[in-house]
């Protein structure tokens, strides 16, 4: 599909597009690391939300400013910054995600002061009455901060559109997710991690019509006739996948990834906002609701019950936990995790990486053990 195309095409250059994307619409652009940072709410200020994963260059101003054990996704960012790449940046915003993106927004702060800098330090324990009043309440304050960041107010009416722009690109993105989960043989998974990404990084409105149009292409798809599916059927959990290629060697190696719950997938596209509420407050619930990461809190045993539900649901064979090394949330959920598919018998296998995955070889072996084994 030439939609799919386009993604690609974005993604060989994200910050060349943006920085185009600037020049010729006029408007501020502001980086966000994480889900977490309100995308309503930064379009509503009239300003474009990109977010930011590091280019993948050789690690060396940002040695001097963070340990070699903090993920590559915050070193990889920070040496950006540092050697001038994300200079089209009009300001940054930092969720309280983890330590290393704590640290992160300290060090930027003091090195980085070309662009602004917000913190949205959000509840960790989401299921009480006075996390739901505390998150509303930062949400707001946020949305007054930077309004005058950028030299204005933020509008009801602005919100709104902003919540409809959102929503629909999360319609169209779930729309494929479901489709691809039950034909995977329909998009393969690094058009699939093409699609969730561009829409990161590209402009919103364009994003509603590109992926209205490759649900709609995708929906008549589905309905052809089914053909003998000889593929494992996987689903990936971790934290944010920078690595298309993963995808194209579980295909080789006879998997299909058919669900997940990554960052850089379902739970950036996770749940819609209720339209007719007050905006701040449905932007809250959001958020409240919707599936967490280890950076918040909902009852002791929510992570493993939705995977193993996800699991069900996709019908999937096996999970590979995918997981950026010295992640640390990450790495402490994944023993509970591991132990909940155990229990079911449902086979696992843990992959720790870096910003740059290992030699081809190496991984097609592992995954081809394992797909075997399943």
């Amino acid at each position: 599909m030439k939609q799919i195309d386009e993604c690609h095409q974005i993604l060989k250059d994200p910050y060349g597009y943006v920085k185009k994307f600037r020049e010729e619409s006029g408007r501020k652009v502001v980086g966000t690391f994480c889900s977490y940072a309100p995308e309503e709410i930064i379009l509503a200020a009239g300003a474009h939300p990109f977010r930011l994963f590091g280019s993948g260059e050789k690690i060396r101003l940002a040695e001097a400013h963070l340990q070699s054990y903090c993920c590559s996704l915050v070193r990889g960012a920070l040496e950006d910054a540092l050697a001038g790449r994300v200079d089209f940046l009009d300001g940054v915003v930092f969720p309280h995600t983890c330590d290393s993106i704590q640290r992160l927004s300290d060090i930027w702060r003091l090195n980085v002061p070309a662009c602004f800098h917000l913190d949205v330090v959000l509840p960790v324990k989401l299921d009480t009455d006075g996390a739901r009043q505390y998150m509303v309440d930062v949400l707001k304050r946020f949305r007054r901060e930077l309004g005058e960041k950028l030299g204005g107010s933020i509008s009801d009416d602005d919100l709104r559109e902003a919540i409809r722009i959102m929503n629909r690109i999360r319609a169209a993105l779930t729309r494929i997710y479901d489709l691809k989960g039950e034909r995977p043989e329909i998009l393969k998974g690094s058009d699939f991690y093409a699609l969730v990404r561009a829409a990161m990084i590209m402009d919103r409105t364009r994003a509603v019509f590109l992926l209205e149009e490759v649900a709609a292409e995708m929906g008549i798809k589905s309905n052809s006739e089914v053909a003998a599916w000889p593929k494992k059927r996987i689903v990936l959990s971790g934290g944010v996948c920078n690595h298309p290629d993963i995808y194209t060697i579980i295909e080789e190696a006879g998997g299909a990834v058919v669900g997940d719950d990554l960052c850089t997938g379902s739970r950036y596209l996770s749940g819609l906002i209720d339209e007719k509420a007050e905006p701040v407050e449905a932007i809250a619930e959001r958020y409240r609701r919707r599936v967490v990461c280890p950076a918040k809190h909902r009852g002791l045993s929510d992570r493993a019950d939705h995977l193993v539900r996800l699991v069900r649901e996709k019908r999937a064979q096996g999970v590979i936990f995918f997981l950026l090394k010295f992640c640390d949330p990450h790495a402490f959920d994944y023993p509970y995790l591991k132990e909940a598919l155990d229990r079911l018998g449902i086979p696992s296998l843990l992959m720790e990486v870096e910003d740059r995955l290992p030699a081809e070889g190496q991984l097609r072996t592992r995954f081809e053990t394992f797909v075997e084994m399943i």
